[in-house]
């Protein structure tokens, strides 16, 4: 199959830089022993938690940590909790914190601390309670007691995500945005800009010793820059190599590669409000039949990606082989679509028109993940063969964000954590279903289905394992007939370190980058 001439480039870009990489061999002034320098994307231009996502970059930096962990299998942990429990009624969490673990500035973690911490994410974050809502929150010493107003099968998954890291409230001459938030972490902020934050090792660390004095991280969005800078010996690791650079890294005197199938799904929302060209279900499930996701991730991607489909990937068990996508690669049947839907191409310019109207889509990227702009301009190429005008808009990942929520789009990319709690539930919740009062402010698609809102509402209420897989199935299959949203394909993802350094692992979880772990090489 001929492929488009941008995204042929773009693939050979990728390569190309790889090449230049290789014959770069020399190696820059290597950090003194007591300094780690990590590369990474990052999106925050703060560090107050309760902004965005930017809890992520906090908790990626090895500033803050919550009540719980995820292990390998995405199952929580306890962390700054010892254990927990729920009440017969299913309403009441009770957790213990750990008695050892002070904030960074000595001030000892206590239950109402805590307290004080979620409720701080409560008054200041909308987010919060897409996650859950509470009646009550009470501390008595080192037990907490959270009562909901409804059932929360998966409490303590909720309490893992970094949006509920634990902060010292009790600071309130700090500027977090700019200084961080008093935490637990390993690492405390020294100075932080988007481009570059300057760590240093929390004296008062209650989990073991810090490995390193100092830690720069430094942002590079560009992964071929990233690439550069491991092997230049700028940085010690980086994170989310890109497929053409990954074989740079295989000689294993010199650097270690830690690389899964990740979590993550990769896919464009589709607006699907009143107004946009894909309200008619035709057009949007004739724009996902135009698209050779095939190709996207097995050729030009070279099978970094797995092409996709269900919301959900297939590295979780949520129905990947028994869902149906009705809007599989068929060219015929997308311009049979539009023909069916009155867009015509009268003036024979290659673009279909409709009421002396275009068919005009604006598709919305950010390019920090390489894969993105890839995904975007293969689009805007196989759209344009069924008579679908693709323009391209570049934003950073922050305007993104907030594009995403007003319906400023046709369609807006990202590469998204689908299990961030632990199961998919918030996932397939934060992005289709409206709230109990009418609205959702993350949801600016103007997606909605009733049969999946019932769903979505039993969804988060049932605790037994097996019906909740199921909900989730029937949901994505009701995303899947809608045409509601346009999957790309599902990533490995990956952290390479050079042998200087040891214990620098990725995780299913992908907000656990720096950790104390992460030694020098013979610790």
């Amino acid at each position: 199959m001929k492929r488009p001439y941008a995204l042929l480039l773009s693939a050979a870009l990728l390569g190309t830089a790889a090449m230049g990489l290789a014959g770069c061999g020399g190696s820059a002034s290597q950090a003194p022993a007591d300094t780690l320098r990590v590369g990474v994307t990052n999106f925050a231009d703060s560090l107050e938690p309760t902004d965005n996502y930017f809890a992520w970059v906090v908790m990626r930096y090895g500033i803050g940590e919550c009540l719980t962990k995820f292990d390998d299998m995405m199952r929580p942990q306890p962390w700054i909790a010892e254990s927990w429990t729920v009440s017969d009624d299913k309403l009441t969490w009770t957790f213990k914190i750990k008695d050892n673990v002070v904030f960074s500035n000595g001030n000892k973690v206590t239950a109402e601390a805590v307290k004080s911490s979620i409720e701080r994410v409560f008054e200041k974050s909308d987010r919060a309670k897409t996650f859950f809502d509470y009646d009550a929150i009470t501390a008595d010493g080192q037990t907490l007691t959270i009562r909901t107003k409804t059932p929360v099968p998966t409490m303590p998954g909720m309490l893992a995500d970094p949006l509920f890291l634990i902060i010292d409230t009790s600071v309130t001459d700090r500027d977090y945005r700019t200084e961080g938030p008093i935490a637990t972490g390993p690492y405390v902020v020294k100075s932080f800009q988007k481009s570059n934050c300057v760590l240093e090792a929390n004296p008062n660390y209650w989990d073991g010793d810090v490995p390193f004095k100092h830690l720069e991280v430094p942002s590079i969005d560009d992964p071929n820059t990233r690439a550069m800078s491991l092997q230049s010996g700028e940085t010690d690791v980086i994170v989310n190599v890109a497929s053409g650079d990954l074989p740079l890294f295989e000689d294993k005197e010199k650097y270690d590669i830690s690389e899964m199938a990740s979590l993550r799904s990769a896919l464009a929302r589709l607006n699907v409000a009143p107004g946009h060209p894909m309200h008619d279900k035709r057009v949007r499930d004739a724009l996902i039949s135009a698209c050779d996701r095939k190709t996207y991730c097995d050729v030009i991607l070279k099978g970094t990606f797995i092409p996709g489909g269900p919301a959900v990937p297939p590295s979780l068990d949520y129905g990947f082989d028994q869902l149906s996508d009705p809007n599989a690669y068929n060219v015929d049947r997308a311009n049979k679509l539009l023909d069916e839907a009155g867009w015509k191409d009268t003036d024979g310019d290659g673009i279909r028109e409709k009421d002396g109207q275009k068919l005009t889509m604006n598709f919305v990227y950010y390019s920090s993940r390489a894969e993105l702009p890839i995904f975007a301009e293969a689009t805007q190429a196989d759209a344009k063969k069924v008579g679908i005008d693709i323009q391209l808009q570049s934003v950073d990942y922050n305007v993104l964000d907030g594009m995403a929520k007003e319906g400023d789009y046709d369609l807006i990319i990202s590469n998204i954590l689908t299990a961030n709690t632990g199961d998919p539930e918030v996932y397939l919740n934060w992005y289709w279903k409206t709230n109990v009062n009418g609205s959702n402010p993350q949801n600016g698609s103007g997606y909605s289905n009733p049969q999946y809102d019932a769903l979505s509402d039993a969804l988060a209420v049932e605790f037994d394992p097996a019906k909740r897989r199921e909900i989730m199935i029937q949901m994505q299959q009701i995303l899947l007939d809608d045409g509601a949203v346009l999957v790309f394909g599902y990533p490995k993802t990956n952290m390479v370190s050079s042998t200087r350094v040891t214990g620098a692992r990725i995780l299913p979880a992908d907000y656990y980058w720096i950790t104390k772990d992460i030694r020098p090489a013979g610790q």
